[in-house]
């Protein structure tokens, strides 16, 4: 990983970290749910931030060595299929965590 990136990530993860534990407070404290809601947000973005660098690293590390390589294809494959998991991309989906009240 290139250092810039890898001190970027590592900055921002960090500062994900204590955002959360303070938005676990807010709900053990049963803060207005407009609230938590907002910091959610806020946390989502931070952490959709880190996955952006995490890609311009990946595209500029190893998916030029991949092509260089001649592997273009797999290095494809492997990127679509981590994609899948990014929501910018596969947008929201509806889990088991929405309960019905």
């Amino acid at each position: 990983m290139k250092e810039h990136h890898k001190k970027s990530s590592l900055n921002r993860l960090k500062t994900v970290r204590g955002h959360l534990d303070a938005v676990i407070s807010m709900v053990e404290d049963e803060r207005y749910c407009p609230e938590v809601m907002k910091q959610v947000s806020a946390l989502q973005a931070s952490l959709e931030k880190v996955n952006r660098i995490l890609l311009q690293n990946h595209l500029e590390t190893c998916v030029t060595h991949a092509l260089a390589e001649g592997r273009g294809a797999e290095i494809v494959d492997e990127l679509m299929e981590t994609m899948k998991y990014t929501t910018a991309v596969t947008g929201p989906s509806a889990g088991p965590e929405l309960e019905a009240p």
